[in-house]
């Protein structure tokens, strides 16, 4: 939530980027990251699968280079 505010990244966002990613990556300790383009960024949602409920770890934007390439 910290992550959130701080960025302005919306809970709507968010939600849409767990529910239809544009992919989804493994990440640290098995960890998931859904991520989701957006205006020349990517939200990065990292996220844990505990008992078929999605547990999120953080959030944020990052330049769309940086993570993918065209």
């Amino acid at each position: 939530m910290e992550r959130m505010e701080k960025y302005a990244i919306s809970r709507e966002n968010v939600m849409e980027c767990l529910e239809t990613p544009d992919r989804i990556t493994e990440g640290y300790l098995g960890r998931l990251v859904a991520e989701k383009a957006k205006n020349g960024y990517i939200l990065r949602v990292v996220y844990e699968t505990i008992e078929s409920q999605k547990i999120i770890i953080t959030v944020y934007m990052a330049k769309k280079d940086r993570y993918w390439s065209d």
